[in-house]
C-alpha cells in the first residue's frame, strides 16, 4: 500500500475539490457576523434571529405579510420608463433601466395594491429598494400620486412603505419635480379626510424623506432603520458640526419627536390595522 497515493492524495483532492453549499440555501445577516438558513429567515419575515436586524424584504412578500390571508390586486401604472435627458454616465440610463428590470423582473422600483388589513380595504404604496436603490424618478411620482388617486376613489386608507436612496440623478431636474408632486398628492388625502400611513424601513433618504415620506398623519418605522437626507459627513461638513452618535436612526428620530412610534415587523399589521380602527 502507498500510503502517498492511496491516503494523502484523495485526501488533499476532497478538500481543493470541496463544493460550497447552494448560495440559495445560506446568506449573511446584514451585520455580517452571521450566516443564516434562508428557509428560516423567509419564516422569520427576513429579520435576524440574533441580532433581530430587519433586512431587506421584497415587495410581493411584504404584501402578503401585510393584506389579509395573503391576498392582494396590484393597481396598473400607465406610464413607461423613458429617458427624458438622454443621460449617459458608464452606462446609459435607458440600458441601465433595461438591466435593473431584468435583475428584479419589475417594471420600476414602486407598486401600488389594493386589498384588506383587518377586513377594512386599504391602498398601498411602496418603494422596492432592489430596483435601482427605490430611487425616485417619474415614474415613482406618478405612481404614488395614482395610488393616493384610488384611495379617495375607494374612501380607504392609504399606506406608503418607504425605502429609498432618494431622487434618481438619471431623471434630473425631472426626479426634483416629483418631490412637489407627492407632496401635492399627500394634499389631496388630507382635503378629502383620508387616513395617510407611513412605514419607514432602512434606508429611507433623499428626496424620498424630504417629500412625502414624513409627512404621514402616523408616522412608523421598523427598528434601526437609517432615514436621513444626505449622509452623516455631508451634514457635517456643511453644518461644522460634531453629530450626535446615531442621529439618523429610528431610534434617535423617534426620541426627537419625528416618528410616533418604531415596530418590529412581526407586530406591524397589528400596529396598522390598530391606526386604521382608531
Amino acid at each position: 500500500m502507498n500510503w502517498l497515493t492511496d491516503f494523502v492524495k484523495p485526501k488533499l483532492n476532497s478538500l481543493v475539490n470541496r463544493k460550497d453549499p447552494p448560495s440559495d440555501l445560506w446568506t449573511k445577516c446584514g451585520c455580517g457576523e452571521r450566516m443564516l438558513y434562508v428557509s428560516d429567515l423567509k419564516e422569520n419575515l427576513h429579520v435576524c434571529s440574533y441580532c433581530d436586524q430587519h433586512m431587506y424584504i421584497d415587495f410581493e412578500s411584504r404584501f402578503k405579510q401585510l393584506f389579509d390571508d395573503e391576498k392582494f390586486e396590484l393597481v396598473e401604472i400607465p406610464i413607461e420608463n423613458n429617458d427624458p435627458l438622454k443621460f449617459k454616465d458608464l452606462k446609459k440610463y435607458t440600458d441601465r433601466l433595461k438591466d435593473a428590470q431584468q435583475k428584479t423582473n419589475q417594471k420600476d422600483a414602486a407598486h401600488v395594491a389594493t386589498g384588506q388589513i383587518g377586513g377594512t380595504t386599504v391602498c398601498i404604496f411602496l418603494l422596492d429598494f432592489k430596483f435601482m436603490g427605490g430611487s425616485m424618478g417619474q415614474y415613482v411620482g406618478e405612481a404614488f400620486k395614482i395610488g393616493c388617486q384610488k384611495a379617495v376613489e375607494l374612501n380607504c386608507p392609504f399606506i406608503s412603505i418607504a425605502s429609498s436612496g432618494g431622487a434618481r440623478m438619471q431623471e434630473g431636474l425631472v426626479s426634483l419635480m416629483q418631490l412637489p408632486k407627492t407632496v401635492a398628492a399627500c394634499n389631496l388625502l388630507d382635503q378629502k379626510k383620508i387616513p395617510f400611513i407611513i412605514i419607514l424601513t432602512h434606508p429611507t433618504t433623499g428626496g424620498v424623506s424630504a417629500s412625502f415620506a414624513m409627512l404621514g398623519d402616523i408616522n412608523i418605522s421598523e427598528p434601526g432603520a437609517l432615514i436621513g437626507f444626505a449622509g452623516p459627513r455631508v451634514v457635517r461638513d456643511t453644518t461644522g458640526q460634531e453629530l450626535p452618535e446615531g442621529f439618523q436612526t429610528a431610534e434617535f428620530l423617534l426620541e426627537h419627536g419625528f416618528l410616533d412610534f418604531i415596530t418590529t415587523r412581526k407586530e406591524l399589521k397589528q400596529k396598522v390595522n390598530q391606526y386604521i380602527d382608531l
